[in-house]
């Protein structure tokens, strides 16, 4: 009797084991299934998770794998987790972008927002700080001396950009007020430190700066757009090299399609392109970031 309680309590403890192992196995099959996003936060983080959370949906439904949103602190930590591919796919600014796909060998633009062919920056002004408009580049010269504030260290849109075309009327860092230059950490935080007049001048994305008007976050009487930048490729989506590997052969140009076939008959990829501030996704490719790469370097950003 006591042989038979003995064979089946071990029997039941080897059932218990084998299924301990493989309920893991289960764990990390699906684990090796989850397509990781993120971005960089160059927006205000409740927009930012509402636009993600949706386009995980999404992307989840069109691809029938996991889709996981992993936010990040700055402009650094998004370069970072892709460098060490805790994320597979990474909606960066220009800069950022070429900073990510230098550290990883076979990473790929693969799209970009129709908008980011021929984007701009803006430069605004508080209207108490007697700047007046600015017709062409030269005319940047008047910014000299005043409080002028940039988006984050890292921003195309809001720093390297705007930085470039200083440069080229003459104008460096140093020539702000009290060799004193601002680094805001987004686009909304520069549009209201300009607004509040902590800064009397300042630079930020051309599209961020249409959302706030629209929604009504802009105060006319108080802050204006004093120049828009000539155009340049800016945002897109960064995929790590290894995803045909991961998931299956064919997956990278699957996930490009995806977004390329997203449009406004849809009513999720509506709201998806409206986030975007897009009308559509069209297809991009490392080569157009070149002049990035080369601006960043001269100023310091890429080594």
């Amino acid at each position: 009797m006591r042989k038979r309680l003995r064979r089946i309590h071990l029997a039941k403890l080897a059932i218990t084991v084998l299924s301990l192992f493989n309920f893991s196995n289960i764990g990390s099959l699906k684990a090796e299934e989850i397509l990781h996003i993120g971005a960089i936060p160059d927006q205000n983080p409740e927009r930012l998770n509402r636009l993600y959370k949706i386009l995980s949906s999404e992307l989840s439904e069109q691809l029938n794998i996991q889709v996981h949103y992993k936010p990040v602190t700055n402009y650094a930590a998004a370069v970072t987790a892709f460098r060490t591919g805790d994320l597979d796919l990474v909606w960066f600014g220009a800069l950022t972008g070429v900073q990510a796909r230098i550290q990883n060998k076979g990473s790929k633009v693969i799209a970009q927002r129709d908008i980011d062919e021929k984007f701009h920056s803006v430069f605004i002004a508080n209207k108490k700080s007697s700047i007046q408009k600015i017709n062409n580049i030269n005319e940047l010269q008047t910014l000299k001396d005043k409080r002028f504030t940039f988006g984050s260290e890292s921003s195309t849109s809001g720093r390297l950009m705007p930085q470039y075309f200083l440069n080229k009327a003459g104008i460096q860092l140093k020539d702000f007020k009290g060799a004193s230059t601002g680094f805001s950490g987004s686009h909304d935080a520069t549009l209201f430190l300009v607004q509040s007049g902590s800064y009397e001048a300042g630079a930020l994305s051309e599209e961020v700066w249409k959302s706030n008007l629209e929604r009504g976050r802009v105060d006319p009487s108080k802050v204006f757009v004093i120049w828009k930048t000539p155009p340049y490729h800016n945002y897109h989506w960064l995929a790590q090299g290894n995803l045909d590997k991961k998931f299956k052969k064919g997956f990278t140009k699957e996930l490009t399609n995806v977004f390329l076939r997203f449009n406004e008959k849809s009513k999720k990829q509506k709201q998806i392109l409206e986030l975007f501030s897009a009308k559509k996704f069209i297809i991009s490719k490392n080569e157009n970031y070149n002049k990035i790469e080369k601006i960043g370097r001269a100023i310091g950003k890429i080594k």
